[in-house]
């Protein structure tokens, strides 16, 4: 029963500009991005965490920086599987410039039909995220054990094809999904199915979050917490 922690990054300026920043060079994290990195390393007090990763792009490992100081955490790796997705040509576009495209609905309704224009589809940066979150679980449970508690740091749509997929939801749904930047997702992985824990929380402590017996499908729901 392996805990994956997956933080988004914290706020940029492309964030606050309504800009989509994709893979953009250059693009770090503002002042409320900074703040809500530190804060997720404060949350994180008390939780031993086996294992990080992070998305190679700047906002991300110098998110996950930031909650390294506040807690001690093991070095940021980086994982390619992890990155934005390439949205093409639409990069540094305005989301009000984008939302006049015809692709924009296709992105909105169904995006497993959605490729970005001399980019990626959603579809495939679903398989790889998924995919990789998989394997790399299993090998923090062999290597750290089948208590171990992993971090994450990555991107909005990214985090939310690994939430999708923890949910058996398709992708075709996966807009349903709200993961703001700064924001902290809890996924409890067991050998009968992903339970999850917490999506988009922005407040409280962690720890309580990321211990406890392996939970199971009751009758009724769960049992809540025994403290």
């Amino acid at each position: 029963m392996t805990t994956l922690v997956l933080v988004r990054h914290g706020r940029t300026t492309a964030n606050a500009n309504h800009v989509l920043a994709g893979r953009s060079p250059g693009v770090h994290l503002d002042e409320v991005g900074t703040e809500q990195a530190r804060t997720v390393g404060q949350r994180l007090a008390g939780v031993a965490v086996s294992a990080v990763y992070s998305s190679p792009m700047e906002r991300c490992l110098q998110t996950a920086a930031l909650i390294g100081r506040q807690v001690d955490l093991p070095a940021a790796t980086p994982a390619e599987a992890l990155t934005e997705c390439d949205y093409g040509t639409w990069t540094g576009s305005t989301l009000k410039d984008l939302a006049a495209e015809a692709l924009w609905q296709v992105v909105q309704q169904n995006p497993s039909e959605a490729v970005f224009p001399d980019g990626e589809s959603l579809g495939d940066m679903y398989a790889r995220a998924v995919g990789w979150v998989r394997e790399t679980n299993r090998r923090v449970a062999t290597d750290q054990g089948a208590h171990a508690v992993w971090l994450a740091v990555s991107h909005g749509d990214v985090i939310k094809s690994i939430v999708a997929d923890a949910l058996g939801m398709h992708l075709d749904q996966f807009q349903r999904i709200m993961v703001d930047p700064g924001s902290v997702t809890v996924i409890r992985y067991t050998p009968a199915r992903p339970f999850v824990v917490c999506v988009n929380s922005t407040a409280g402590a962690l720890a309580p979050l990321c211990a406890g017996e392996t939970p199971s499908a009751q009758v009724g729901g769960g049992l809540g917490s025994a403290d």
